[in-house]
């Protein structure tokens, strides 16, 4: 019976210490993915860092052809408008890289004023991936007076916010003589937040640079999430470590104390079982030497010292049968 009850609280106890082995096993395999899969975002951040100072040599290779920039225009840009020349370019490309995207003209002027053109692109499922308000400006314009682009920043912010466009893009001939506008791409979100300034040969460049961040910053974002949720799991899963800790802690110390009760029952058992053996022991002993007193029992040692007795046994021996 005790040994039976010692297999049993063995039993259960290498049983427990299993599944806690097994918990903490499967803890440490998702702490591993959790640190493969943030080595993996840190190394595409790398190489899209890399792609961006690409872009960044290329657009200062383009510096070189700043003073004939006009000359690229074209005499047929003075005969049209700027905005006639974006959308043209952004139409050629339309069906094949903008299958998706949404370019029009901006005629929402409920709030007082209007950007030029809006962009918008979602994906598939619905979900916008990016927004641009446009901004043309021309030598030519009869609304460029002040022949400087800072002047309109303002106003583009403002029909950005309005029209709850991510970016905004002012595509400008204005201050032709510029060194800064004429690097192609100039980013002024350190005024007016999202906001890029270009000429007008980087229209569609523009496009492609913020439509690829966008799509890579989707992306990212899906990743960060997974992670978040798998940082999200295994808090889940720490949590239920421990409260499993603390159950088999207290679970293994009443299983101990019981286990010692009955050791401690048994040991008593044990001492009074002892006890009442030695007394049987100490009885058997007593019955043997009666017995043995018994068997050496006769008449002569009955009789001797006894005249009268000695007498009447050898009177009983004489008698006739």
């Amino acid at each position: 019976m005790l040994r039976q009850k010692k297999l049993k609280v063995t039993e259960a106890v290498l049983k427990i210490e299993k599944e806690r082995d097994s918990l903490a096993n499967d803890l440490k395999n998702k702490e591993t993915e959790k640190l493969l899969l943030e080595k993996s975002l840190k190394e595409k951040f790398a190489a899209e860092l890399k792609a961006k100072e690409d872009i960044i040599k290329i657009k200062d290779e383009e510096i070189a052809f700043r003073k004939d920039m006009k000359l690229k225009l074209s005499t047929k840009m003075l005969g049209e408008t700027l905005e006639q020349h974006c959308e043209t370019e952004f139409n050629k490309l339309r069906a094949t890289a903008f299958p998706l995207a949404y370019f029009e003209k901006d005629n929402d002027s409920k709030t007082g004023s209007k950007g030029d053109f809006i962009y918008r692109e979602n994906d598939e499922a619905g979900n916008e991936i990016i927004s641009i308000m446009f901004e043309m400006k021309n030598e030519g314009d009869e609304t460029a007076t002040k022949k400087k682009n800072e002047d309109f920043l303002k106003e583009l912010d403002k029909d950005r916010t309005e029209k709850k466009c991510e970016y905004a893009v002012l595509v400008t001939l204005l201050e032709s003589e510029s060194e800064l506008y004429n690097t192609g791409i100039v980013d002024v979100s350190y005024k007016y937040g999202k906001m890029y300034v270009v000429r007008p040969q980087f229209f569609i460049p523009i496009i492609t640079l913020l439509r690829n961040a966008a799509m890579s910053s989707l992306k990212y974002k899906a990743e960060l999430a997974q992670v978040k949720n798998q940082n999200i799991d295994i808090t889940n899963f720490e949590e239920k470590m421990n409260k499993f800790k603390e159950g088999f802690s207290r679970n293994y110390d009443l299983a101990s104390r019981k286990f010692k009760e009955a050791i401690d029952e048994i040991d008593k058992t044990i001492s009074h079982l002892q006890k009442t053996k030695d007394a049987l022991l100490s009885s058997e002993n007593n019955l043997r030497l009666a017995n043995d007193k018994a068997e050496d029992l006769s008449i002569k040692k009955l009789t001797h010292g006894n005249p009268t007795m000695t007498a009447k046994f050898d009177a009983l021996n004489k008698k006739p049968d």
